[in-house]
């Protein structure tokens, strides 16, 4: 039996973007056993994976680097067959170099690759997308084909949402970590106001926005609205977005947990661009971004927590009804 190690310990996104690697290692390896190392806190995510053997878990925030050589410690005594790194950091650089496995493979940008058994180049803007990048690593032990991102809500997950959808509905997400990411409040507000009235709106989003949804649900004049925020599990509002007939979102992680439900998507852009490389990869997928030529835009390739040129122009400019479906 083959044993992989899939190391993605950066955010919720970045574990969603890793997931075609699993499916793709499934279908050539199904007897395979498949175990993934992801931060503590996003282990809900890939909770009961059928294609998953273990997660192992890195608590990145206490005692770092005590749990560092822990994790080292403890991959080494898995003796892997092949290590596969997403990340770009010398922390997961180190566990991959010292993991014992007989093959190890990242990308070159990462500190330790010169201690990786293969290692390829990871441009941003070079027209593929960070899923095509990903899966990249493993295209000479599979083929060079694409597989889209999958989480797997558990039936459960489905019956606890199945209360929500009831009635034609709509997902919206509207906050984001990183402020020059997220749609402003106002404009939330305005496209609410817009929203055919036919549709229910579930506010979305983990414990730490349920405030800021709050404040938006009480300024809108739309009375078809719930604020869901900290009330479901990743995996629940992933089930609940799969049948939504839109789910919007900014560029963050309710985008890519609708691109692994092929769910309906609008996608705003403010300060980052798709070109970058992570943008939606539903079926039915829209992107939403500026019409004004703003030399500033992109400012970077992550958001930051206000308008390097304090005007926001990149998204106080979008017009709502190119929202609208």
């Amino acid at each position: 039996m083959v044993k992989f190690l899939i190391i993605q310990t950066a955010f919720i996104g970045d574990v969603i973007l890793a997931t075609p690697i699993i499916e793709k290692l499934h279908k050539f390896y199904p007897d395979s056993q498949i175990d993934f190392l992801l931060r503590k806190g996003n282990g809900n995510l890939l909770k009961n994976h059928p294609y998953i053997s273990n997660l192992l878990i890195w608590d990145k925030k206490t005692n770092k680097k005590k749990n560092l050589f822990k994790i080292i410690k403890l991959t080494r005594s898995k003796k892997y067959d092949c290590v596969i790194n997403l990340q770009r950091f010398a922390s997961t650089g180190i566990i991959t170099a010292f993991s014992k496995g007989k093959r190890t493979v990242g990308f070159d940008k990462n500190p330790f690759s010169f201690l990786f058994t293969r290692k390829l180049k990871h441009e941003i803007g070079n027209t593929k997308h960070e899923v095509e990048r990903n899966i990249e690593l493993i295209s000479d032990i599979t083929d060079t084909s694409v597989f889209k991102p999958k989480l797997h809500p558990s039936k459960e997950d489905f019956q606890i949402v199945s209360q929500y959808k009831m009635r034609p509905y709509i997902c919206m997400a509207p906050t984001s970590v990183w402020f020059t990411k997220q749609f402003p409040a106002d404009k939330w507000i305005e496209l609410i106001n817009k929203t055919d009235t036919k549709y229910h709106i579930y506010l979305i989003g983990g414990p730490d926005d349920k405030e800021a949804c709050e404040n938006i649900k009480k300024l809108s004049s739309n009375i078809n609205v719930t604020n869901l925020c900290g009330d479901l599990s990743l995996l629940q509002t992933s089930a609940l977005m799969a049948n939504a007939s839109m789910n919007y979102v900014n560029d963050s992680a309710p985008m890519h947990m609708a691109s692994a439900m092929n769910a309906p998507t609008t996608a705003i852009y403010c300060s980052t661009i798709p070109d970058f490389g992570f943008g939606p990869l539903s079926d039915h997928s829209k992107i939403i971004e500026t019409e004004e030529d703003l030399d500033c835009r992109p400012c970077g390739l992550h958001g930051f927590k206000s308008c390097p040129k304090d005007h926001f122009k990149c998204a106080t400019t979008i017009n709502i009804d190119k929202l609208l479906f």
